[in-house]
């Protein structure tokens, strides 16, 4: 236990750590601020990665700042507004190295997303949280796309950011190449396409694959879709014109992750 778990947060350790709310002070410094007890919980399971940690109310996060070894710091409620960017700080903050990968990481992948320019930070921690939930085995942000370390991202993500590869900045050509030499099908999900259900039923999910997931606003231009081996589209039969990003993106992982689950059953 470190001798003195709750020091005030001085102005000068104040100051440090508000550079992480801004790009610039995390490209400087190789850091970024992770909020909220889960995604906490998450990054203190990831050893070597949480550096300080600072709390509004030691007594209500005592259950994750027990046994630490690292600087716990005590905030004032004013203070915690300055590293939040909510309208309500949740009361807890941890610094943490920026996480280092590359395609060594997925060198044995068998279900992974390429977001292609996906430009919102919630739409991409949700892609993020999608893919880990159905047990992908990693991520690629091309170039274009957000940063992963904005905090809007890292909060949509609730911690899965922790939990698997995740590549950026890689030109989408160039992913999708990798992904092809790896021996992974690579699709296109739109919606004009062969429909998802008819491929599962086939069987022709249970591979490795590749997603191709476009921008929100423009989708995926013609040159990005002959990318890919096939474009594929998600059937709607009700009145809904379209699905969103994320939602799309759950339901084309869901259905390969279920077809490559019954293909080693």
């Amino acid at each position: 236990m470190i001798e003195e778990p709750n020091a005030a947060l001085g102005h000068g350790v104040l100051r440090s750590v508000r550079r992480l709310t801004q790009r610039r002070g995390r490209d400087l410094t190789g850091k970024f601020l992770v909020e909220g007890r889960q995604a906490v919980r998450e990054a203190l399971a990831s050893s070597g990665l949480v550096e300080e940690v600072i709390v509004d109310d030691p007594s209500r996060h005592s259950d994750l700042l027990e046994g630490l070894d690292v600087k716990v710091w005590h905030a004032t409620e004013h203070q915690m507004r300055q590293l939040s960017d909510t309208v309500t700080p949740q009361g807890i903050v941890a610094v943490c190295r920026q996480l280092q990968f590359d395609w060594r990481d997925l060198a044995d992948a068998k279900l992974v997303v390429i977001c292609a320019q996906v430009r919102d930070p919630g739409n991409a921690g949700t892609v993020i949280r999608c893919a880990d939930a159905f047990g992908a085995d990693g991520v690629i942000l091309t170039a274009g796309s957000v940063e992963i370390y904005n905090p809007k991202t890292v909060r949509s993500t609730v911690g899965s950011l922790f939990h698997m590869p995740i590549l950026t900045g890689i030109p989408l050509a160039d992913a999708v190449a990798r992904v092809k030499d790896m021996g992974m099908t690579v699709l296109a999900a739109d919606g004009d396409g062969d429909a998802l259900d008819l491929k599962a039923a086939r069987g022709e999910l249970s591979g490795p694959v590749a997603w191709i997931m476009g921008n929100e606003a423009w989708g995926l231009p013609e040159e990005d879709r002959r990318l890919a081996d096939e474009v594929v589209a998600v059937p709607m039969w009700g009145q809904a014109e379209s699905l969103n990003l994320s939602s799309a993106a759950a339901v084309c992982l869901y259905a390969t992750a279920s077809a490559q689950r019954r293909g080693h059953e």
